[in-house]
């Protein structure tokens, strides 16, 4: 049996607080809204208890933030898209618009593809002028220490930023060519992106400022084939910032992002970087 589930959580600055309120339908929910940074920024556990997906299930999340409002959001663990029927997609959706002056951090753990699974994730953003978000985004095909491979099935990713930045990307594991080509994920099975986006053009100097914080981090991790992370950052539009990483596992991209997170932030919002509880369990 398939089901779908919904949240619809909206940010609003109250008196300078952030404040989240939230509805669902299903198994997907706000477990905890959190203040380790002060009452302007709220850290937000979305939590979907089942913990996976099948074919013909979906996860629908909507998120609107208010002018002037900060919110951050993650997960305590990864997203699993199970084996599925032929044919029969499981599919995870997020959709989030940012008023004038909003901020959000979207920071989800990995997506896991299960051999055999058929899977879409789609992630839409609009940004109003002012607003500027963070958002990353983090594939695991197969679980390759327990000795599970991703030779069977199908991954689709959207990832768009209204008006400004689309890009689609089907990973289907029979694709000899993308999973293991020099042009391709070079036999590595963890991509993952790190975006951020404005509502309107970056000055020059921020985005240099910023490429040269991430572009140091990639340095140290390692960015030969040989190396334990490939890694690049670039401006790719006027208003969007890219870096991106391949890597055999997970852990060793998802550091990097994190760090990467952390120095955007500095450069880019003047901000620390205390990672939520949630990373350090």
């Amino acid at each position: 049996m398939s089901w779908r589930a919904e949240l619809a959580l909206a940010l609003s600055l109250e008196q300078g607080r952030s404040v989240a309120r939230y509805r669902h339908d299903g198994p997907l929910r706000i477990l905890k809204t959190l203040y380790p940074e002060g009452e302007a920024i709220c850290h937000n556990v979305m939590v979907h208890p089942p913990g996976g997906l099948v074919g013909g299930d979906t996860l629908d999340v909507q998120v609107t933030v208010g002018a002037g409002a900060h919110g951050l959001v993650t997960t305590p663990g990864a997203t699993r898209f199970y084996r599925s029927e032929a044919g029969v997609r499981a599919v995870q959706r997020v959709t989030a618009h940012l008023d004038a002056g909003a901020r959000l951090e979207w920071l989800p753990l990995e997506a896991i593809a299960y051999p055999a699974c058929q899977a879409v994730n789609e992630a839409r953003f609009s940004l109003a002028p002012g607003a500027e978000m963070m958002a990353w985004d983090i594939t695991a095909l197969g679980l390759p220490t327990a000795g599970a491979p991703f030779d069977r099935g199908c991954f689709e990713q959207h990832l768009e930023i209204e008006g400004v930045w689309l890009e689609r990307g089907l990973i289907r594991a029979e694709d000899e060519l993308l999973m293991n080509g020099q042009l391709g994920l070079a036999g590595r099975r963890c991509l993952a992106t790190l975006t951020f986006a404005a509502g309107a053009p970056l000055e020059r100097e921020r985005q240099e400022r910023a490429l040269d914080a991430v572009r140091r981090l990639i340095d140290a991790a390692g960015t030969d084939l040989a190396g334990p992370v490939l890694a690049g950052a670039s401006a790719a539009h006027p208003q969007v910032l890219v870096l991106r990483a391949l890597s055999d596992l997970t852990e060793p991209s998802l550091l990097l992002l994190r760090q990467c997170w952390a120095a955007w932030r500095h450069a880019l919002w003047g901000l620390s970087a205390p990672p939520p509880r949630l990373w350090a369990m």
